[in-house]
């Protein structure tokens, strides 16, 4: 499974869910792919004031606080 997070460089929310990711990557050993929205200007303007954003493709996990319920669900360890 690969998992993409939508981040800004500068941005301390983004920072703190890709550390609060670490331990659901070691458990569940998915894929991360950290994206710069500031990098590509489609993405800047898809997320601007949404980031982070958690995604599996097009599916949203969460946004702007990493959402232990719903990704705990989409990886399947509840429900």
């Amino acid at each position: 499974m690969k998992l993409t997070l939508y981040f800004r460089e500068y941005c301390s929310l983004c920072h703190q869910m890709l550390a609060e990711l670490g331990p659901w990557r070691e458990r569940h050993g998915f894929e991360l792919e950290v994206l710069d929205v500031d990098a590509d200007p489609a993405l800047e303007a898809r997320f601007n004031e949404l980031v982070p954003v958690l995604m599996e493709g097009e599916a949203e996990i969460c946004h702007w606080r990493l959402d232990e319920a719903k990704l705990a669900a989409h990886l399947g360890e509840i429900g």
